[in-house]
C-alpha cells in the first residue's frame, strides 16, 4: 500500500530552471551555415542583442558547412566583433545535419539551441523556448505557425511530413522541420545523426523519456540568398523516416519486424500448398501447370528468408551493443542516492 512517505521518497527533482542558478546555466547557440555571407552578421547583431537583454551565459557555434560565397572570408572580423563566437569549418558540404552534430558535439553549454542562419528564425524566440522549458520540459520545438514559404513548394510538402511523422512516430508536433528548438544536454546524449535526421531528436528524446512540449515561433520570409532545398527533400525525409520507426520499434528486437511477416508467408505458403494438392485430388488439376504452386514455393522461400534476416539482425544487434557498450536502458535517476558499493547494514 502506498504512504505519503514513500510517495516523498520516491519523488524526482524537477529539472533546474534554465534562470535559476546562473552560474550553473549556460546556452550554446548552434547555427550551421552554408552560403550565409549577406545574413551571418544579422544574425550574429539580432543573438548578441537577444543575449545582452537578458544576460544570458551563452556561447554562439557557426558551422560552416562548406561555403563558397566568401562567407568564410567573414569569420577573422566576426570572432573579433562578437567574442562568444565559435567557428567550425568543415573541408565540404556535409550537409545540415552533419553540421548539427558538429555543433552539438563542441557545445558546452547546459541548453543546446540550434537556429538557422539564413535570418528566417527569429532570435527574440529563444526566451520564448526557455521559458516553456523551465515548465520541466528536455525538449522545446519551435512551430512556424505563419511560416513565409512558397506554399505548394515547401509548406504543403511540410504539412504532410509533418502528419506523417506525428502519426508513425506519436510524438505530436506541428512542425518537426524547424530549426528553431532547445534542448537539455542529457536530451542529446547519446544522439547520433545521419541522412537528414536532425529533425527527428524530439522523438530520439521522447524514446529515452525526455518531455517534448512545442510552442509558436515568429517565422521571416528569405531577404538574401536562396532556399537549399526542394521537393526531392520530402522523398528523403520519408526514407529516414522509415529508418526511425524500425530503430525505434525494432532495433533491440529485429527478429520481431522480420520474422513475423516471414512466419505469415511460411503459413501462407503450406495452405496454397495444400490447396494445390486438394486440386490435384479433386479435380486433377496438372500440378506442373498450377501458378499456385509456384506461388506456394515462393511463399515459402520468402518466409524462410525472413527468419533468417531477423536471426542474422539479432546478432548483429547484440555485437553492436555488446562491443559498443552500450545499454538497452536510460536510467534517469538512483533512490535513495549512494555510492555504487555501499551496501546498508542489515
Amino acid at each position: 500500500m502506498d504512504t505519503a512517505d514513500s510517495k516523498k521518497r520516491i519523488s524526482i527533482p524537477p529539472p533546474v530552471p534554465v534562470d535559476a542558478l546562473e552560474k550553473r546555466i549556460s546556452i550554446s547557440i548552434v547555427l550551421p551555415c552554408y552560403n550565409e555571407k549577406e545574413n551571418l552578421p544579422t544574425v550574429l547583431e539580432e543573438i548578441q542583442a537577444v543575449v545582452s537583454r537578458h544576460n544570458y551565459r551563452a556561447e554562439v557555434i557557426a558551422v560552416d558547412d562548406g561555403s563558397n560565397d566568401g562567407t568564410r572570408d567573414l569569420y577573422p572580423s566576426l570572432i573579433e566583433r562578437f567574442p562568444m563566437l565559435r567557428v567550425l569549418l568543415f573541408k565540404r558540404n556535409f550537409g545540415q545535419t552533419a553540421a548539427m552534430m558538429a555543433g552539438f558535439e563542441h557545445a558546452t553549454g547546459d541548453v543546446v539551441i540550434p537556429m538557422d542562419a539564413d535570418l528566417q528564425n527569429d532570435p527574440s524566440d529563444i526566451p520564448v523556448l526557455l521559458e516553456k522549458m523551465n515548465e520541466g520540459h528536455q525538449v522545446v520545438s519551435g512551430w512556424r505557425k505563419n511560416r513565409k514559404d512558397r506554399f505548394i513548394s515547401r509548406r504543403l510538402p511540410s504539412i504532410i511530413a509533418n502528419r506523417l511523422i506525428s502519426i508513425i512516430s506519436g510524438v505530436k508536433l506541428h512542425d518537426y522541420g524547424c530549426s528553431l528548438k532547445a534542448y537539455r544536454r542529457d536530451a542529446l546524449t547519446g544522439v547520433n545523426l545521419y541522412g537528414e535526421m536532425h529533425r527527428f531528436i524530439p522523438i530520439y528524446a521522447s524514446w529515452t523519456g525526455a518531455s517534448v512540449a512545442e510552442v509558436e515561433v515568429n517565422h521571416r520570409a528569405r531577404k538574401h540568398g536562396k532556399s537549399k532545398y526542394g521537393l526531392d527533400r520530402t522523398l528523403k525525409v520519408i526514407l529516414d523516416l522509415l529508418t526511425v520507426k524500425f530503430l525505434g520499434g525494432y532495433s533491440q528486437k529485429p527478429i520481431h519486424f522480420f520474422g513475423i511477416p516471414g512466419l505469415f508467408m511460411i503459413l501462407a505458403g503450406f495452405l496454397v500448398g495444400v490447396w494445390v494438392y486438394v486440386q490435384k485430388l479433386m479435380w486433377d488439376t496438372w500440378v506442373h501447370k498450377n501458378p499456385l504452386l509456384i506461388l506456394s514455393v515462393l511463399l515459402l522461400l520468402l518466409g524462410f528468408q525472413m527468419i533468417m534476416i531477423g536471426l542474422l539482425a539479432e546478432v548483429i544487434i547484440r555485437t553492436y551493443h555488446e562491443a559498443q557498450g552500450k545499454k538497452t536502458y536510460h536510467v534517469e535517476a538512483q533512490l535513495p542516492q549512494r555510492e555504487r558499493s555501499s551496501i546498508p547494514d542489515a
